[in-house]
């Protein structure tokens, strides 16, 4: 006999919906599941463009572990230090691991600051850190404030199993998605006659997912007002050595050491390896926190997602390799740039334009207004069902990042070969083409006044539903190039 699970057996977070997978961006990995791209197995497959994962200096990494084996407990080198590492260590890290993490983050951030090792608390990646800080600052109910556009992860990560909420600061393409004090204020206030206590403000600098990053002023202005308000401010800066042209990165701990009034233990920074160094599968994530009593919280927090001792070991002997670190990040810069500047000039041959400030970052924030029928979310989400189902993209659509104007999508070019970039230009190409002559081809026949407008309007409608059956619809699926 079998016994089916009454749901009202379980707690309201395992039947809730807190994670937030119902929702375009998750709905674009799981067609990419279903159907992945390959060259020869599934040339016609989804090619995933939603996942933000730096594959571009791997060949770097595997070089280095070839020529440093004892790196590893796993290997007939390293296996004389398999028992210390495989037996029980503090919650509090390996020291060298946190030297050598205090020491990447400084490099990362052209040497400029430095970092106390003491201030490090390991988490299971950057997802685990951010709840981590969330548990620490606020109790549930509370709210921080976050920029928009933002990462959609960070609606799981702050608020599901912490209770606490996110309220959008909204900004706007008319000024390159600026943060200014005005939508702060604006925001803040809002939370105030909502009667909802604002415990912290979270920005992302480098942006994900606009690319960009904050200069000096308005880190400045971001910290003259959590002083004021005398809030707290998350920096997630996770991309900080993904900056592949001027302007320089800015981290907020430069900031604070200049002749800056702000009260330190306001500022805490959230890092990994995720992103700089393309390791999202090690979950490495820092908590850096100038609050010694965010510190000594995190730290014991840090029990229920510790990164392993084999990985701190590994990434110690990495990280400390000074020469291997500045080849590193030297090359990692220059290959994005190469790659950003192919994918948006490959773009702007069919006249597609992205966020002309971005120079950071494995993606681009790409501009398709143009293309919706309606200027409304559901127009966004009409096209974007067409790049899923028909071109066979994984790209991410801007609502899903909370962005308040339809027509902007995250594109992530940093997780494939040359080839895979190549036959997803060429898709997006063949598309653009398409819906050209499609509209070329309605106005035409308005203007002959062969068929009535609300016929043309029809032919519109066919052309850009995923799901049409009738044979006028003109399909939109590339014939892929042999790769």
């Amino acid at each position: 006999m079998v016994f089916k699970l009454n749901n009202q057996l379980l707690s309201k977070i395992a039947t809730g919906n807190g994670h937030g997978e119902d929702s375009p961006y998750f709905d674009g990995w799981k067609a990419y599941d279903e159907d992945p791209y390959h060259p020869t197995k599934n040339p016609k497959g989804v090619i995933q463009m939603g996942l933000a994962e730096n594959q571009l200096c791997f060949d770097l990494i595997q070089e280095w572990l070839k020529n440093n084996p004892k790196a590893s407990i796993c290997t007939p080198e390293g296996a004389e230090e398999f028992r210390d590492i495989a037996i029980f260590q503090d919650y509090h890290g390996l020291p060298e691991f946190r030297n050598a993490v205090a020491k990447f983050m400084a490099k990362g951030r052209g040497n400029r600051v430095t970092f106390d090792p003491d201030r490090i608390v390991m988490s299971g990646g950057a997802t685990g850190a951010h709840e981590m800080v969330a548990f620490c600052l606020a109790d549930p109910g509370e709210a921080f404030l976050v920029p928009t556009p933002y990462y959609p992860g960070f609606d799981r990560d702050l608020r599901w199993r912490t209770g606490v909420q996110l309220i959008p600061v909204e900004c706007e393409s008319s000024n390159q998605f600026k943060v200014t004090r005005k939508a702060l204020e604006d925001a803040y206030d809002t939370a105030q006659l909502d009667n909802i206590r604002v415990k912290g403000l979270l920005i992302t600098n480098p942006s994900n997912p606009l690319g960009t990053i904050l200069d000096r002023e308005t880190l400045k202005s971001i910290v003259s007002f959590v002083n004021e308000k005398n809030i707290h401010l998350v920096c997630d800066e996770i991309y900080a050595a993904t900056v592949f042209s001027q302007p320089d990165f800015v981290s907020i701990s430069e900031i604070i050491e200049e002749e800056v009034e702000c009260n330190l233990d306001l500022i805490h920074i959230v890092y990994s390896l995720s992103k700089d160094m393309g390791f999202p599968g090690f979950r490495v994530g820092i908590i850096y926190s100038y609050n010694d009593a965010v510190v000594s919280c995190a730290r014991k927090m840090s029990s229920f997602g510790l990164v392993s001792s084999q990985t701190q070991h590994l990434i110690a002997s990495m990280l400390s390799d000074d020469e291997f670190v500045e080849k590193f990040i030297m090359q990692n810069k220059k290959r994005l740039a190469t790659r950003y500047s192919s994918f948006t000039n490959g773009l702007a041959q069919v006249g597609i334009k992205c966020l002309k400030t971005s120079n950071a970052g494995l993606f681009v924030w790409m501009d398709l207004r143009r293309l919706l029928k309606e200027q409304t979310v559901e127009g966004e989400i009409a096209l974007w069902r067409v790049i899923i189902n028909n071109v066979k993209l994984n790209v991410s659509p801007g609502s899903s990042f909370r962005c308040t104007e339809p027509g902007w999508f995250r594109v992530c070019f940093a997780n494939m070969d040359d080839q895979t970039m190549e036959v997803a230009l060429s898709r997006i190409k063949t598309f653009i083409l398409k819906s050209k002559e499609a509209k070329m081809s309605v106005k035409k026949l308005c203007w002959q006044g062969s068929l009535k407008l609300s016929f043309s309007s029809r032919i519109y409608d066919e052309i850009i539903s995923p799901h049409s059956p009738i044979p006028i619809r003109l399909s939109f699926e590339p014939e892929l190039e042999p790769v």
